[in-house]
C-alpha cells in the first residue's frame, strides 16, 4: 500500500553524509520505479549494494505454454498438487499471458537462499499456513487469508512456520488499490471496501553486518541468475519511502452489497495493467423480496475470468472443491449451473471465500495446468451431468 513509511535510522536530509559509529559512510540507495517518476524508497546500507563475489546463469525462467485447443471452460484441481520444497521450488505457473501469470505453490520447507524478482510484482495469497517474510525493508508475518504483495526488486526470503498453500500472482506492472477507491492525494475514500488501517507494513528491521558467501537468486529478462554476495543481503540500517512489501488480509475486505445482485467490480481488491484482482468474502445476499442471490449468466466479452476457490460453498458452482481453479475464457457465456439459481432463492448470506483474477487478454495454459485439469467441467452446465 503506497503510503509513507520508515524504519531504522535515517539522516535528516536525503543525499547527505550519514556516518557509522566508526566514522565510515553508510551507502545510500535510491530504489524507485518508472525512472524516478513513481514509487520509491531510500535505503542506507552497511555495504555497497553492487558488491557481488560470483555470478552464474541458472537458466530460463519464462513459463512454457501449450495449445489451448477448442475454446471451453476449464477447471483444475490444485489440491492434488504435490507438497514439498520451498516457496519458489514448489511454485507452478498454470496460466499466463504477457501481463500476468497465475499459479500455485505448496511448500513445506523454508528457503536457505534469498530471491529478488527484478521484472515483476508478486502477490502471494496465503490459503493455508503461516510464516515470516524477511526483506531488506524489514519483516512481515503472514497467515492464512493474507495477500502478501512484493514489489519489483525486493530481496526476500520466506521462512515457514507450517506447510503452506499459496495462490500466486506475478505481474509485469504494479499491484495496487483501484484508482476509484482513492482521492487525488492517494488516500482511500469512504466508499472503498478497506482503509489504510487494514494494511500491515514491514517491521522489525534486520541489520546484518556478517561477511561470507550469501546466495541471491535474481529473476530478470525471463532468466534466473545466481549472485553470491560477500556480505549479508539484509544490511540496511534504515530506510523511508513509499516502495516496500505489504500485506492485506482478505478477511479485512468489507463486502459491498445491495438490494439486487451487485456486479463483479464491487469485489475488486487490486488493479494491475490489463488485469484486476477481486475477493469474494462472506456477505449478506441481496435483500429485494424478489431478488436472486445467484449471479446472472454473463459473457466475458473482453476478459478471461479465473477463480481460486478457498473455503465455503460457492453458490453458483457444483462439483468444485476447496483449492480448485476455474477458467472461463472470453467468447463464452457462463453462470450458475443447473439448479443453482433455484437453490439460491431465499438464502440470506454466503460464507464463500475465493480470489478472482480477470485478465483483459487471453490466458495460456502450461503443461502443469493440464496435469491438474478436471475433465468434463464444460459439461457441468448440462442437466443430468452429475457435476
Amino acid at each position: 500500500m503506497p503510503i509513507y513509511h520508515k524504519l531504522g535510522e535515517i539522516p535528516h536530509k536525503r543525499h547527505t553524509q550519514f556516518r557509522k559509529p566508526d566514522g565510515g559512510l553508510y551507502r545510500e540507495e535510491v530504489m524507485g520505479l518508472e525512472g524516478f517518476s513513481s514509487l520509491q524508497s531510500i535505503l542506507y546500507h552497511h555495504f555497497l549494494p553492487p558488491r557481488v563475489l560470483h555470478i552464474e546463469d541458472l537458466g530460463p525462467a519464462a513459463p512454457e505454454y501449450v495449445d489451448f485447443g477448442p475454446i471451453r471452460h476449464r477447471a483444475f484441481a490444485t489440491a492434488d498438487a504435490p507438497i514439498g520444497g520451498d516457496a519458489l521450488s514448489a511454485r507452478q505457473v498454470l496460466l499466463g499471458n504477457r501481463d500476468v501469470t497465475l499459479g500455485i505453490s505448496t511448500p513445506n520447507q523454508s528457503m536457505d537462499y534469498f530471491y529478488r524478482n527484478a521484472q515483476a510484482y508478486e502477490a502471494w495469497f496465503v490459503h493455508e499456513g503461516s510464516g515470516l517474510l524477511r526483506t531488506q525493508f524489514g519483516q512481515l508475518n503472514f497467515q492464512a487469508g493474507d495477500y502478501l504483495v512484493i514489489p519489483f526488486g525486493v530481496t526476500w526470503q520466506m521462512q515457514l512456520a507450517t506447510a503452506c498453500r499459496f495462490f500466486v500472482i506475478e505481474a509485469a506492472s504494479q499491484i495496487e488499490p483501484p484508482k476509484r477507491y482513492r482521492n487525488e492525494y492517494g488516500q482511500l475514500l469512504e466508499h472503498a471496501p478497506y482503509c489504510e488501517r487494514d494494511f500491515r507494513l514491514p517491521e522489525n528491521l534486520e541489520t546484518h553486518t556478517q561477511r561470507g558467501e550469501f546466495p541471491v537468486h535474481v529473476k530478470v529478462r525471463d532468466r534466473l541468475s545466481l549472485h553470491i554476495l560477500d556480505h549479508h543481503p539484509l544490511d540496511v540500517v534504515g530506510w523511508d519511502g513509499y516502495l516496500y512489501p505489504w500485506i492485506f488480509s482478505i478477511h479485512d475486505f468489507e463486502p459491498i452489497t445491495g438490494r439486487i445482485h451487485q456486479p463483479p467490480p464491487v469485489h475488486q481488491t487490486f488493479q494491475g495493467h490489463n488485469f484486476v484482482v477481486c475477493s469474494f468474502v462472506p456477505r449478506l445476499f441481496d435483500y429485494h423480496p424478489q431478488g436472486i442471490p445467484a449471479p446472472y449468466n454473463h459473457s466475458n466479452v473482453n476478459s478471461d475470468e479465473v477463480i481460486y476457490y478457498c473455503e465455503g460453498n460457492f453458490v453458483s458452482r457444483k462439483g468444485i472443491e476447496r483449492g480448485d481453479i476455474t477458467l472461463h475464457p472470453y467468447g463464452l457465456p457462463h453462470g450458475p449451473q443447473p439448479g443453482a439459481t433455484e437453490a439460491s432463492l431465499g438464502k440470506e448470506r454466503t460464507e464463500e471465500l475465493a480470489v478472482m483474477v480477470d485478465t483483459f487478454y487471453p490466458l495460456h495454459l502450461t503443461p502443469s495446468a493440464l496435469k491438474l485439469e478436471k475433465p468434463g467441467y464444460m459439461a457441468s452446465w448440462l442437466e443430468g451431468s452429475g457435476a
